[in-house]
This record gives C-alpha cells, sequence and structure tokens, in this order.
C-alpha cells in the first residue's frame, strides 16, 4: 500500500479517521487534460463543526504531550515527507499544473517545515519578569487550542504544512481545509503523513470544502486562531468574520511586487532572473514579479532580452513532456489573465511575447509601453505576465514601486548593492531581495507582507511561536497575599 492509496481516502475526508462527507464528494480534475482523477470528500459546515469537536477535546490531551514526544512525531512527518516524495511530487503535477521542479521542492520544503517545527516544541515558553511585589512574576506561551487552516491551490502543500506543522508542534489541534482543486496534495498527503508518523487521532483533521466549509471554520467557537493563505478580496471576509468572534485572524494574501532594474544592473543575468519571477509556476504565486521596473537607458534591451526568454520557454503537460510552464488552474483564472492582457493593449500597451493561450496553457507574455492605469501593471494577474514600465530617477523608482495597494515583495537588482539597500527602505514591503527575484521562501525565515497583501504577522521560525500561541502572566507568592479589606 503506498502512502497516497485512494482506497484509503476516494471520496471521504477525514475526522476522527477517514470518513464519509455530509457534503457528498467531487472530482479532482487535471488541468492539464480535463481528466477526473479521483474523487473527494466535499465537507459541509456539519462536517466542520464535528471536527472542531473532535480537535478540541483532542487538542487538550496533545497539549500535555512531553515537548520530546510531539517533536519526534514531528521528525518522523518529516522523514515521510522525504520517503514518499515521488509519490506526493506525481499529485502535484498533475493536480496543480507544477512542472517536475516545482513539485520536487514542495515535499522537500514540506519536510524542513516539519523539521523546523520540531525544534520550535523544545524552545524556552516563558520568561521571568521583575515585579514590585514580594512574588514570583512569569510569562508563560500557551498553545492557542484549535486552529483552523485555509490553504490555497498554488503551492498546495506548502502554504498549508507551514502553518499545519508548526501548530502542531506549539501544542494545538488544526483543522485544515485544504483548496478542493488541490485536496490530495494539499490535504490528504499532509492527513496520511501525519497519520503513519503517529499523530493521535483528532488532532489534526482534513476537511475540502466550498465557501461555506470555510465560512464554518472561522466562525465555529472553538477554533482560536485562523491561519488563511489566499487572495486579497477572500482575506478580508476571513479577516470580517474572525473580528466579529474575537478571534486572531493571520492573513497571508495577494501581491503585485515589484522589481526594480537599475542601469548597472547585468541585463542578461536580469532577463533570466525576472523571467524566473514573472512565470514561474505560471505567475500563480503570491509573491511573483508583477511590475517590472527599469530604468529608461537599459529599458529597450531589457525588454527584448525578456521577451527572448519568453518566447523559448516550452509551455505544456508537465506529466509528459520536458516543459518550463504547465497549464493555469482552471479556465476561470485563464480569462482573467487574458482579459488583464486584453485591456491593457486596448489601452495603449503593446505585446512583445506571448499574449495567447491553447485550452489552459498560457504562453508567457511580456508586455511594453504600459502606463500606470495599465490593468495587467495595476491589478495582480496571477498570471505568467510580465509587464515593463520605465522610470528615470531613483525618486521616481520608489515612487512608483511603492504605489500599490500590495505590499508582499520587493526584488532589486543593481551592483551596488548598498543603493540598493537605501532604496529599498523608502518603498514598503515585508520582503525585500537585493539583486534576486520577488520569489523567495525559507522555512525558518519570517514571511508576510503588509497593507493589502496581509495583516503584518508572519510565518515562520520564531514567528510561528507570535502565531500559534497565547501569552499568559502568572505570579506565585510564598504565603497569601494581604490587603487592607
Amino acid at each position: 500500500m503506498t502512502l497516497l492509496d485512494p482506497q484509503i481516502w476516494s471520496g471521504k475526508v477525514n475526522i476522527d479517521g477517514w470518513t464519509g462527507a455530509s457534503g457528498g464528494d467531487a472530482p479532482v480534475i487535471e488541468p492539464a487534460t480535463g481528466a477526473t482523477l479521483e474523487r473527494i470528500g466535499l465537507a459541509d459546515a456539519e462536517d466542520v463543526k464535528r471536527a472542531c469537536a473532535a480537535a478540541a477535546a483532542a487538542q487538550r490531551s496533545w497539549a500535555t504531550v512531553p515537548y520530546n514526544e510531539r517533536a519526534a512525531v514531528l521528525r518522523r512527518a518529516g522523514d515521510l515527507f522525504v520517503q514518499a516524495a515521488e509519490e506526493i511530487q506525481d499529485w502535484i503535477v498533475r493536480e496543480a499544473g507544477s512542472i517536475p521542479g516545482k513539485a520536487a521542492f514542495e515535499p522537500s520544503t514540506a519536510a524542513q517545515e516539519c523539521y523546523e517545527a520540531a525544534a520550535l516544541a523544545s524552545r524556552a515558553i516563558g520568561q521571568v519578569l521583575p515585579s514590585a511585589e514580594p512574588r514570583l512574576s512569569m510569562v508563560r506561551r500557551i498553545p492557542a487550542g484549535v486552529v483552523g487552516v485555509i490553504a490555497p491551490f498554488n503551492v498546495p502543500l506548502v502554504l498549508a504544512i507551514r502553518s499545519v506543522a508548526p501548530a502542531l508542534a506549539l501544542g494545538n489541534a488544526v483543522v485544515l481545509k485544504p483548496d478542493l482543486r488541490t485536496a490530495v496534495s494539499g490535504g490528504v498527503s499532509i492527513m496520511r503523513v501525519f497519520e503513519e508518523a503517529g499523530l493521535p487521532e483528532g488532532v489534526l483533521s482534513m476537511l475540502p470544502g466550498a465557501a461555506g466549509a470555510g465560512e464554518a471554520l472561522v466562525t465555529d467557537p472553538h477554533v482560536r486562531v485562523i491561519s488563511f493563505t489566499g487572495s486579497t478580496a477572500a482575506g478580508r471576509r476571513v479577516g470580517e468574520a474572525a473580528a466579529r468572534h474575537l478571534k486572531r485572524a493571520h492573513l497571508e494574501l495577494g501581491g503585485n511586487s515589484a522589481m526594480i532594474v537599475l542601469p548597472d544592473a547585468d541585463l542578461e543575468r536580469a532577463a533570466s532572473t525576472a523571467a524566473w519571477g514573472s512565470f514561474f509556476h505560471q505567475g500563480q504565486v503570491c509573491m511573483s514579479t508583477g511590475r517590472h521596473l527599469v530604468h529608461e537607458s537599459i529599458a529597450e534591451e531589457y525588454t527584448a532580452r525578456l521577451a527572448e526568454k519568453a518566447e523559448h520557454l516550452p509551455v505544456g503537460d508537465p506529466a509528459t513532456g520536458q516543459v518550463a510552464l504547465g497549464p493555469v488552474i482552471d479556465a476561470g483564472q485563464r480569462d482573467k489573465i487574458h482579459g488583464l492582457v486584453t485591456a491593457s493593449v486596448a489601452g495603449g500597451a503593446r505585446i512583445v511575447a506571448g499574449g495567447t493561450y491553447d485550452g489552459l496553457f498560457y504562453r508567457p507574455t511580456v508586455l511594453a509601453d504600459v502606463t500606470d492605469s495599465s490593468p495587467a501593471y495595476a491589478q495582480e494577474v496571477f498570471g505568467p505576465v510580465a509587464p515593463v514600465r520605465t522610470f528615470s530617477s531613483l525618486d521616481e523608482a520608489a515612487a512608483l514601486a511603492a504605489d500599490s495597494e500590495y505590499g508582499l515583495s520587493l526584488g532589486i537588482l543593481t551592483r551596488d548593492v548598498m543603493k540598493g539597500l537605501e532604496l529599498a527602505e523608502r518603498i514598503p514591503t515585508g520582503l525585500v531581495h537585493i539583486n534576486d527575484q520577488t520569489v523567495n521562501d525559507e522555512a525558518l525565515a519570517p514571511f508576510g507582507g503588509v497593507a493589502a497583501s496581509g495583516t503584518g504577522s508572519r510565518f515562520g521560525g520564531e514567528a510561528n511561536i507570535d502565531a500559534f500561541t497565547e501569552t499568559r502572566w502568572i505570579t506565585v507568592r510564598a504565603a497569601e497575599a494581604v490587603y487592607p479589606f
């Protein structure tokens, strides 16, 4: 039996074990071919209610498990992601439309997330404070309780496990709602790994579902923290619902990240870097380079080099050929991408490469002559589109880069590193990469954006402790206190 044997999970959700879903089931579609790969359980609000109650009951026991035993479960989970990498990769290729290299990156990163989370279990859980009273005064970190994780389709395994693993390591129970379109690679794989790693039943539940299931998870009284990764529009709704129920919501949302190319940049390297930033995984990454801000003295050559890269990138089914780009996730996403491109051209932008599609396969696209109002420049495209806009001075570059509702990632290409750092100080973003493109992440690094890119909270490393624990103040006196009453 393989880890992802469909006989275990086909048509089911996991609530204290694999079970039928009240909402029935749904097909798992391969975007490259339109074929049905399997069927997944479809959770509804009643399933979520049962899962949250089970999680609350299981969490009390899990929180008392010694830290070294919790860490051991996380380490075993990491090992299992390594051992099952090839099987998981195949699902990521077929279910998410990922090329094999990106698919291989996900289980490898998931393993690292588990190893880093295992180390969290043994971190210091508090501190001793001074007190003006004759007492011991302490702060202690305690598990938040039940954590709801809502994960997206684009990097399904990584963007779920980065919350699931640290939350579990710190003594919480987790109810995971993966995107229906990638529920196997982003949900079933995690559930099966932790089952085999020895996580007690009920501590982790896995419920793919539609918007109603997500709303039920956000509003359930047992859930104290919501970790949501997705679009800014959906994140606003999640944040509003969480606030009404007085619970914390960590929101990692959209972006329209800028890469600034200064006149001293190496243009051959810059074109390669830029192509990766805009076209990796068909541009379906929140950190994708959505705005290329290029000094006017080099813009023509830069655009030509970037277009040449785009024209030579093969697009096709990543399960059957050596391609650089696979399909976008569905027709709705494709139509949104193409609508932004055509609206930009109608407004005066010029297609230098791409701008066409075949089915769900969208060609990597380079746009020149864009303006601040060009839709493919002003909005998050979430597709393989690289709009190029020129600037004449550092002041103009800083103003253009900062002129966005988003604030996730920033890339600056220059041989003068200190100039790059100084420029970055003028642009509000959560992430900055000098001499690199905008799509970067590591398990031990704090990750998150500002403004419409998120709530400013972070995942990764020490930031996970803030995300998934509560702070409790404790005082102890040697004898009962005496008051003048």
